[in-house]
This record gives C-alpha cells, structure tokens and sequence, in this order.
C-alpha cells in the first residue's frame, strides 16, 4: 500500500469537472484507489464518493493505493494531481 497527502490548491475547490478527471485518472490504475478528507473517504474510481467530501481549497486530501503496480500509479497519480489539482 502507498498513500500520499497533498492540500487541494484550485480555489474553486474539488469541483464536479476537477473531480471527473481525478476520476478519469484513478480508473486508469489497476488497483483500488481510495481518497480521504478526515473520517471521510471513498473510492476514488467513482464519482459519487469524491464528490461526497465535499473538498474545498486547503483541504488535505490523501490517496491511498494498493495493487501489483501500486508504487507506479501512486507516482502517477502524484503527479498529476500536483500539477492539476
């Protein structure tokens, strides 16, 4: 399992279009993808359940991966998220 923090910097918070394509990237992973804001979390492959959060700008968000490839993913998805979200 590999999980990494990062704030939500888009003042706009985890919007539904920010979210879709967090989404549209966590389903290109091969394992489970989850994502959590406090007591709350989900997975991060569906919709509903990121936008269940209710992220705003500053919140600390985490994303957990496990799978076969969890370190490569997880490395991905940092990525993008750093450089997007």
């Amino acid at each position: 399992m590999v999980k990494f923090q990062f704030p939500l910097r888009d003042p706009a918070g985890l919007s539904p279009e920010a979210a879709g394509r967090l989404v549209k990237e966590a389903i290109g992973c091969t394992g489970r993808v989850q994502i959590r804001k406090g007591e709350k979390s989900g997975d991060a492959k569906l919709i509903f359940h990121v936008l269940s959060l209710s992220a705003r700008a500053g919140d600390m968000l985490e994303i957990q991966v496990e799978g076969e490839h969890e370190k490569e993913e997880a490395a991905r998805l940092e990525a993008y998220i750093k450089e997007y979200l």
